[in-house]
């Protein structure tokens, strides 16, 4: 951690003397008073000025903080993981495996994607970031993957065959993305999403 001593006719004054060196918060550093100012004899013999050490706060990395969060809450759940992280641009991909780790997706992925809300939004919090995390357990999400692709694909054919549109069960925005693109070169039919979250659906069209 980085710190300084700073001086000034008073502590505030010395204290905002550091805080614009440092370009950051008053929050964001830990202050210790190492003298209060003293007037001298005649205001000039003796005086002294104020003097703190100011210390910059290092914030935890958003990958420190996630894996922490995801160890605790297992922990608690009374599950055992290993967690495996990769960066990819702006997102970061953690995968957790071990044995008897369904608990953590769910019916459908619907405790993952609750998990992986969770993990963003304290990750957000303790590090001041907009995270793009993605939570995986086991290879989940690549399956799921290609299971909506099997999906979307049969569906269109359905509706090309019956002359009729389809509506498919809500999904959440990832999994709404997955069936939009794997439609969006066929010739035959169109996907619109309609409703409202979480009850948002997806439905093929006929062209």
């Amino acid at each position: 951690m980085e710190s300084k001593v700073f001086t000034g006719k008073t502590v505030e004054e010395a204290v905002a003397v550091a805080l614009k060196e440092f370009r950051v918060l008053r929050e964001e550093v830990e202050i210790e008073v190492l003298a209060e100012p003293k007037s001298g004899l005649f205001g000039l013999l003796g005086s002294r000025d104020a003097a703190v050490k100011v210390t910059k706060i290092e914030k935890p990395s958003k990958n420190v903080v996630a894996i922490e969060f995801l160890e605790k809450i297992c922990e608690q759940m009374g599950v055992v993981v290993t967690i495996e992280v990769d960066e990819k641009g702006d997102y970061t991909y953690l995968s957790m495996k071990g044995e008897h780790l369904g608990v953590l997706i769910g019916r459908r992925g619907e405790t993952l994607d609750a998990l992986q809300y969770l993990l963003n939004l304290a990750v957000n919090k303790q590090t001041g970031e907009k995270p793009h995390i993605i939570l995986d357990v086991e290879g989940y999400r690549d399956k799921r993957r290609q299971t909506l692709e099997r999906l979307a694909q049969n569906l269109a054919k359905k509706a090309r065959r019956t002359q009729r549109s389809i509506v498919l069960e809500p999904m959440n925005p990832q999994e709404r993305r997955i069936i939009h693109t794997s439609l969006q070169e066929n010739p035959y039919v169109y996907t619109a999403s309609e409703g409202e979250e979480p009850y948002r659906k997806v439905v093929i069209i006929l062209k």
